[in-house]
């Protein structure tokens, strides 16, 4: 089996499933989307899950990716199909409500915290800043990270904190004319605009770690070897940046008041 073939629970999902041509040639041709996706994931996930059974959950998206894409309308399939899959792996993982509340809390905490750092200064919030806002000594500060580095697992098409918490997922901010919500008073043209702009307002490191795990498919490992950090460095400098996102996003699209 080479590195990239999919592992077989999730070629067995796949075949359980009744998809029909063309369907079935994209399910059967990106199998290994699968793999490549949850394995990326894996790192902010528990030991004790079965990575089986979310390789098999993952099949499961790339089918109903498979059945909804639309050439004329969608990106590529395989980022499409990446989006249904980490999406399928999320809505699994939150009904296993395996993110202990104290944690999700504490991400709470923190993403409150970036978010008014941001509002009063006019710019993405430093780890510094964030240390003397929230009383932590920088140990402390890097400790909280890795605690609630979980919650950043899918940045930007999932929800962070759980039911009770604003939800804010990437088909979300993309105008729907078939579900009005707050995105609808933004273009898509013009939310990206305004994304990629506030990405170019983040320090250094943390615009060029997103760069290339997001863009680039670079693994935090490989991330670590090229900014000569460890790879635990590179992964709390992720948590930080994707937090502060999804705070600037949630206030970005909030409702005004009328």
């Amino acid at each position: 089996m080479s590195m990239f073939a999919p592992p077989p629970t999730a070629a067995l999902a796949a075949r359980a499933y009744q998809v029909e041509s063309p369907e079935r040639q994209l399910v059967e041709r990106h199998l290994p989307l699968v793999k490549q996706t949850v394995d990326r994931m894996r790192i902010y996930l528990p030991p004790v899950l079965d990575i089986d059974d979310l390789y098999s959950v993952g099949a499961a998206g790339l089918i109903a990716a498979a059945r909804k894409y639309d050439a004329a309308q969608e990106a590529t399939f395989p980022a499409f199909a990446s989006m249904h899959i980490r999406g399928a792996v999320h809505d699994e993982l939150r009904r296993m409500d395996w993110l202990p509340r104290s944690t999700r809390e504490r991400a709470r905490q923190v993403t409150e915290t970036l978010a008014a750092i941001e509002q009063r200064l006019g710019r993405p919030a430093t780890e510094n800043e964030a240390c003397a806002e929230l009383g932590f000594t920088a140990a402390e500060y890097s400790s909280v990270l890795d605690e609630i580095r979980p919650v950043t697992m899918v940045p930007l098409d999932g929800d962070a904190f759980g039911e009770e918490a604003e939800q804010l997922a990437l088909h979300e901010i993309i105008p729907d004319d078939t579900q009005p919500s707050a995105a609808d008073a933004l273009d898509k043209k013009e939310l990206i605009e305004l994304l990629v702009n506030h990405l170019q307002k983040l320090p250094e490191v943390p615009r060029k770690v997103l760069a290339l795990y997001y863009f680039e498919n670079l693994r935090l490992s490989e991330i670590a070897a090229a900014f000569g950090l460890t790879e635990g460095r590179i992964s709390q400098i992720h948590t930080q940046a994707v937090l502060g996102l999804r705070a600037w996003l949630q206030r970005t699209l909030k409702p005004t008041a009328t």
